[in-house]
């Protein structure tokens, strides 16, 4: 079970919860058992029920179809696994989720780690779990099942949204989570960067020019012409609206662009690195 906690602005999480806390609670009065009964036919723990009944922790997929077939619910628990499904991540990750569902094109800059939409499972637990302070582990495997849950858009040939990434050259040498987890992570930039929808370019250290020295971003261009930024400091996350903002980084993700290496020259490159890896 995950330790649920949506914040004091997660209102969609907090009303999906709600709804499932009552269900959970009538189905298991109207079958005749106590929350320790209950728990005891399904496999959990009085406590577990308990926090599930008071919104605490957010119920499994199991905990909900056992909790079904024991309390004789006909399917209406079970069928809650889809809305528990959609809050099971931290806000600020469905969030982004949705806006890059609804992208006709990303475009994304990093000179710290590997683009989250193209990180490894194994990458991304390196990542997360560097954290300082750390995260709990049950928050760590969260976080990492948000970001696997985003990489639909890259894992597919259909074609849209069209992804373009640069990644500093910093990013394929940096050790993160030891060698071979980092052989691997180069082997994915090599798999991805072979869709047609795709774009993988890589800016060199020898390069005297970088227009990205202020950090990570991405451009999220959506369906009805409008255009969404996204930037992460330490400690912020944030979206960006505001035109002159986002004009500031059109033009510098082009400038990027132009000083990286071209699409074919930066998976020669990342092969080149591999190989040294």
């Amino acid at each position: 079970m995950d330790d649920w906690d949506t914040g004091t602005d997660d209102d969609e999480a907090g009303a999906v919860m709600k709804a499932v806390v009552r269900q959970v609670k009538l189905w298991r009065e109207a079958a005749g058992l106590t929350q320790a009964e209950l728990g005891a036919a399904i496999g959990y723990g009085e406590e577990t029920v308990s926090s599930v009944e008071r919104g605490r922790r957010i119920p499994r997929p199991e905990f909900l179809d056992r909790a079904d077939e024991v309390t004789g619910a006909g399917g209406k628990l079970a069928a809650l696994k889809t809305d528990v499904a959609g809050i099971r991540y931290p806000k600020k990750v469905r969030d982004l989720k949705k806006l890059e569902a609804e992208s006709v094109e990303l475009c994304a800059y990093n000179n710290s780690v590997i683009h989250g939409l193209l990180q490894t499972d194994e990458y991304a637990r390196a990542v997360i779990g560097n954290r300082q302070p750390p995260f709990p582990e049950n928050e760590v495997e969260r976080r990492v099942a948000g970001r696997m849950d985003r990489q639909g858009i890259v894992s597919t040939a259909t074609g849209l949204p069209v992804v373009s990434f640069v990644q500093c050259e910093a990013t394929l040498r940096r050790c993160t989570g030891g060698t071979m987890v980092l052989r691997r992570q180069l082997e994915r930039l090599l798999e991805v960067g072979q869709l047609s929808n795709v774009s993988i370019q890589v800016l060199p250290l020898s390069r005297e020019e970088n227009a990205g020295l202020d950090g990570p971003f991405q451009l999220l261009r959506l369906e009805d012409g409008s255009t969404v930024g996204h930037s992460e400091s330490q400690l912020v996350s944030r979206m960006i609206f505001n035109p002159k903002e986002l004009q500031t980084l059109e033009v510098r993700y082009g400038m990027i662009r132009a000083q990286a290496l071209t699409p074919r020259e930066s998976l020669a490159f990342i092969e080149k690195v591999r190989g040294e890896t």
